[in-house]
């Protein structure tokens, strides 16, 4: 059947007035000390949340244990939420509808790679070619999840974006930070930019979530990288891909000429993709998954239902059962639209601070390579379209892809302040899959 139309999208045009009365009222942000400030600071935590966290997004998100308002008319959250930490939010508003340990450092495992996603999209257009030498290949952490790049062959970013988001390939990871002139320097920017979205309880030590001493982040600053990638066409395009070719090693032939098949590589998302006791969730539209030993499992989705975008991070389940990460992510979402409306917010997931000024002349659409036409390198060959098929006849399911004029509304004149909402663009309505 086919998709419902959209609902009426949220006006973003206020006037600059009203937007810096509210700037003038929004309660500062206190950020416990980063983590390299901090000698206790490993990537195995406590069993307990520290009594003082971080209170960026509201005083309540720094107060441990689980926090929501219920009251008549609002369901009752589920109890069979186990892991250590979690968030719920609305997606487009910034509301933190609840939160468990919102702010607890914690190992990341591969949901790090959102933010070095989020970093690195922009820098290389889709279509640019780098051919894979040894030391691109160095330092990959032992038992890491790879996608199979061999040394000597060539890869377009568009095969790298792939491994990372599909596969979670820390090859891909490590190649895409060659490029970037080195891992180093990657991490560097990496931390900057964690800085810039007002993620303070993250300290990056490998760009591919890999576990290292003094490396952490939290459901919080998980939920806002993956709020800022949301915003970038290519990262929703991705993110929302469930399976794909990728090239594999060049080989001879029957006759000797060279030849270079590809093999079939599926998205790890089990909400978006599916497994034996999971069933692919209505509206998933990405959009990372990440499990290691100090993590242990880790995931943050992003699901339209009923006109409302929600983001659900969860760090840790303490039960152990088979792909109980997304079981737990599940129950969440379904609480969160069913509250969607109905319960009062405990908390706002902050805006980056450049969004507090917006620049005439901005490239709105995040897109890789800087085009900005809608047309798009990063989907090429593999567009996730609402009830199109992705690349090479594979069945992608569709996301996020409608950018409206952009993020940040630029008024005739010059720039304005953006408080609190930062909006994503329209989510495509999907049809349900099989």
């Amino acid at each position: 059947m086919p998709a419902p139309k959209k609902t009426a999208r949220r006006s973003l045009l206020v006037t600059s007035a009203v937007l810096s009365s509210l700037a003038l009222a929004a309660p500062a942000a206190v950020a416990a000390p980063k983590p390299s400030d901090s000698p206790s600071a490993s990537a195995s935590p406590s069993a307990t949340p520290p009594a003082s966290m971080s209170t960026v997004g509201g005083a309540r998100l720094g107060r441990p244990g689980t926090q929501v308002n219920l009251a008549s008319g609002v369901p009752v959250l589920p109890k069979d939420v186990t892991a250590r930490s979690w968030i719920v939010a609305d997606a487009e508003t910034g509301d933190v509808l609840a939160a468990h340990n919102a702010h607890w450092r914690l190992a990341p495992a591969s949901t790090l790679k959102m933010l070095f996603a989020d970093t690195l999209l922009p820098k290389f257009p889709s279509d640019t070619k780098h051919k894979v030498v040894p030391a691109d290949l160095a330092g990959i952490g032992a038992g890491s999840s790879m996608v199979g790049i061999k040394e000597e062959e060539t890869y377009t970013v568009h095969d790298l974006w792939l491994g990372v988001f599909l596969r979670s390939g820390n090859d891909a990871v490590h190649v895409l930070s060659a490029m970037n002139k080195g891992v180093e320097n990657t991490v560097r920017e990496m931390n900057e930019h964690a800085e810039e979205l007002q993620a303070l309880d993250t300290h990056v030590v490998s760009p591919d979530g890999y576990d290292a001493e003094g490396q952490v982040s939290s459901a919080y600053d998980l939920t806002l990288f993956a709020r800022s990638g949301m915003q970038k066409k290519d990262f929703r395009e991705y993110a929302s891909t469930v399976r794909a070719k990728f090239p594999g090693q060049t080989k001879k032939g029957k006759k000797g000429k060279k030849v270079r098949e590809s093999f079939e590589i599926q998205n790890t998302n089990r909400l978006l993709s599916g497994d034996t006791d999971v069933p692919v969730y209505e509206g998933i539209a990405g959009v990372k998954n990440g499990n290691t030993t100090n993590a242990g499992a880790t995931f943050t989705g992003v699901a339209e239902r009923g006109g409302k975008v929600l983001l659900v991070t969860v760090m840790n389940p303490e039960k152990s059962e088979h792909n109980e990460v997304y079981k737990e992510t599940a129950r969440l979402f379904d609480w969160g639209f069913k509250a969607a409306g109905k319960v009062q917010p405990v908390g706002e997931l902050v805006p980056p601070k450049s969004a507090t000024q917006a620049k005439p002349g901005a490239n709105p659409s995040g897109e890789a390579g800087g085009s900005g036409d809608g047309g798009g390198t990063a989907g090429t060959g593999s567009k996730p379209v609402a009830g199109a098929p992705a690349v090479d006849g594979s069945s992608g399911i569709g996301t996020a892809l409608g950018i409206t004029g952009g993020v940040l509304v630029l008024l005739a004149g010059g720039a304005f302040l953006v408080n609190r909402r930062w909006p994503l663009p329209d989510l495509v309505r999907r049809r349900t899959r099989p």
